[in-house]
């Protein structure tokens, strides 16, 4: 019995290890590394922040999936309506998958880990040869998900914490000089701005994707039973969630005491590159190569695993490795347009869909204290949905100063970015009252 146990929990550790790893691209290195330089004395607050959204959402995204008892997110976003379920979740893969978040993690890996060896004309060629070896990469992980726990929650994720830790570790140890004073908003709203920040990991969009990758593995293990799915589950999350935070106030804090050493960088990948450089040298920008390389490739894996499967079971009569193929292809393709464009081209869709998943995972722990009404479900995301519009307008095209003031007055906290949280209440207030209202007529 104490065998079978050791192995369970083994196992647990694994998946729980594959889900950070999942999670864990360059994104996640570059945020927290800013923002510990610009946060400076005011650092723990402003880390404290980035934490609720940078690793607490994704915990509650994949527990929510869990909870829910959903087999994907189209069938918990159905509960709005069918056709909105399949709208949303095709949105959502495509947009953290081929369509912006795979491209990026060879984009992003190529541009801290390669360019730095490259010569000015070369970049063009290089980018081409290296998303051709990336995505053979990816692809060959891809194509058999069943071995995903071995493939990364055992091997390239171990890999990844070891590298990680040599460079953060070391830092701690022997930070550069004293903390600094803040900059910005985070002199002043260090723990807001801080919330903020985490939204940019995009984390909490791809908790309701890689859930159900973590939901099939932990099937795979023999557990079957709701209660004890949703247990295990929430331990597997829980253990990537804790993961996550410690790297990311290791490297918060190495960010925060780097500005004495190396002055205010433009943005993270500075920050880490030169980090690494003034600790180790020509050898630092190969152990950071080596961290992007890793943390970027089993975040692509886990993208194009996920996507293929979900599109899979949308059309069955198109195959897994068909899929897997084609969103290769079609990342290795976005790939090569450069991170600026990628970045340009998917930010007014994210702009819409993060507000969106945000309500619908808390919409799936308050289910049962509205009875699962849909009429509940319909008035809170469309009112999210206006607002969403809204987001994604502005990042598009942008407003006037006019309408961006009529707008501002209009909606409290709109200027912070949370301009739908008013709506969003006063939709699910709505939904209560018309639900109840139906009920007794």
């Amino acid at each position: 019995m104490s065998s079978s146990n050791g192995t369970q929990k083994a196992s647990l550790w694994a998946v729980g290890l594959m889900l950070f790893a999942l999670f864990f691209g360059a994104g996640n290195l570059i945020f927290p590394a800013l923002l510990g330089q610009q946060a400076g004395e005011n650092w723990l607050s402003a880390m404290f922040g980035f934490l609720l959204t940078g690793a607490g959402l994704p915990l509650l995204g994949v527990i929510a999936i869990g909870y829910s008892g959903s087999r994907d997110v189209q069938m918990l976003a159905s509960r709005v309506t069918p056709w909105y379920g399949i709208a949303f979740a095709a949105a959502l893969y495509l947009a953290i998958g081929p369509l912006f978040a795979t491209p990026r993690t060879a984009t992003v890996s190529f541009e801290i880990g390669v360019v730095p060896f490259l010569g000015e004309g070369d970049h063009t060629l290089g980018l081409a040869l290296f998303s051709v070896f990336f995505f053979g990469v990816s692809y060959w992980l891809a194509l058999s998900p069943g071995k995903l726990v071995d493939r990364v929650g055992k091997v390239l994720t171990p890999a990844l914490l070891l590298t990680i830790a040599a460079l953060v570790g070391y830092a701690a140890m022997y930070p550069m000089g004293d903390l600094q004073p803040a900059v910005g908003d985070f002199a002043t709203q260090p723990l807001s701005k801080g919330i903020l920040e985490g939204y940019g990991t995009m984390d909490a969009l791809a908790s309701l994707v890689f859930a159900i990758i973590v939901i099939d593995a932990v099937r795979a293990m023999g557990v079957d039973n709701r209660a004890e799915l949703l247990r295990t589950t929430t331990i597997t999350g829980t253990i990537a969630a804790v993961a996550l935070a410690v790297v990311y106030l290791l490297i918060g804090y190495m960010g925060a005491t780097s500005v004495a050493g190396l002055g205010m960088q433009e943005n993270g990948a500075l920050v880490l590159s030169k980090t690494a450089q003034h600790y180790f040298g020509f050898g630092g920008n190969i152990l950071l190569s080596v961290i992007v390389f890793l943390a970027c490739l089993s975040t692509s894996v886990g993208l194009i695993t996920s996507c293929a499967e979900y599109f899979n079971r949308l059309c069955p009569k198109i195959s897994y490795k068909s899929f897997v193929v084609l969103f290769t292809l079609v990342s290795m393709g976005f790939a090569n347009k450069g991170l600026a464009g990628i970045i340009s081209f998917s930010i007014p869709v994210l702009m819409l869909l993060y507000p969106l998943t945000v309500v619908i995972i808390l919409l799936a722990f308050l289910h049962n204290f509205f009875n699962g009404s849909r009429i509940v479900y319909v008035c809170t995301i469309f009112a999210t949905l206006i607002v969403g519009i809204l987001d994604a307008y502005k990042a598009a095209f942008g407003f006037s100063d006019e309408t961006a003031a009529i707008i501002n007055n209009a909606l409290p906290f709109y200027n912070l970015g949370l301009g739908w949280a008013i709506p969003a209440l006063v939709g699910f207030v709505l939904g209560c009252v018309l639900n109840a209202a139906l009920k007794k007529k």
